[in-house]
């Protein structure tokens, strides 16, 4: 019987020992896990990149949003104060003092041999400054809108002519007081008073004599 000698036999030993080598295992299964680790890096790292531009869209929109909100909000507190004073404006339109009908109620008033000599007329208006709304300890203090008072003084000249000069003044003043414009339109406290005394008794140029005299008639002060 032939006896067959191998004489690869040794080397080919050598090579199936280094194909099972333990280490060469590890280090094979080492670079594996790290491929691995950085295709899963590589995706994580990707979506982060994606997160972060929709995030950054969405921040943009947000902020967009809210300048187009303040700049509304904006346009709204100017429409409301432009309505504020157009009503403002209307009230005072409407409440405003008509020197046409105050001349008109003082010819309606008569008193015999009382001549007027002269009309003065004090218009006046006190502005007071409105406050935006503030903040103390106590809590919010609300605003407080701007005002405007309109505050009328009408004076009157005349003479009294009467037999005894000086005697229609006091008439002249209540004919004044009961005349249903000034009755409606004056301070009800002191509304007509006499300012000063009537003056010293004088003569006209036909000799008839006369006192001057001066009223003064006191509006109701109006606020807007």
């Amino acid at each position: 019987m032939p006896i067959r000698i191998n004489l690869l036999a040794e080397a080919l030993a050598e090579e199936d020992f280094r194909r099972r080598d333990p280490v060469k295992q590890a280090i094979y299964v080492g670079a594996l896990l790290v491929v691995l680790s950085l295709a899963w890096f590589s995706s994580v790292w990707l979506n982060y990149l994606l997160s972060q531009r929709t995030l950054n869209q969405i921040q943009g929109e947000i902020q967009s949003r809210t300048n187009e909100f303040s700049q509304v909000q904006s346009n709204l507190k100017k429409v409301s104060e432009g309505q504020r004073r157009i009503e403002a404006l209307q009230k005072f339109s409407e409440a405003r003092f008509f020197q046409g009908t105050l001349l008109n109620a003082v010819q309606q008033i008569y008193v015999p041999n009382v001549q007027l000599t002269r009309l003065r007329l004090e218009q006046s208006y006190i502005v007071t400054s409105g406050s935006a709304p503030r903040t103390n300890s106590f809590g919010v203090v609300a605003a407080r809108p701007g005002s405007s008072t309109e505050r009328i003084i009408l004076m009157i000249d005349a003479k009294d002519f009467s037999q005894n000069a000086g005697d229609q003044v006091n008439r002249y003043k209540d004919a004044m007081t009961s005349q249903s414009f000034f009755k409606s339109n004056l301070n009800q406290t002191n509304g007509v008073r006499l300012a000063g005394t009537p003056s010293a008794l004088q003569s006209s140029l036909d000799g008839k004599p006369f006192v001057l005299f001066t009223l003064e008639c006191r509006f109701s002060d109006k606020t807007q």
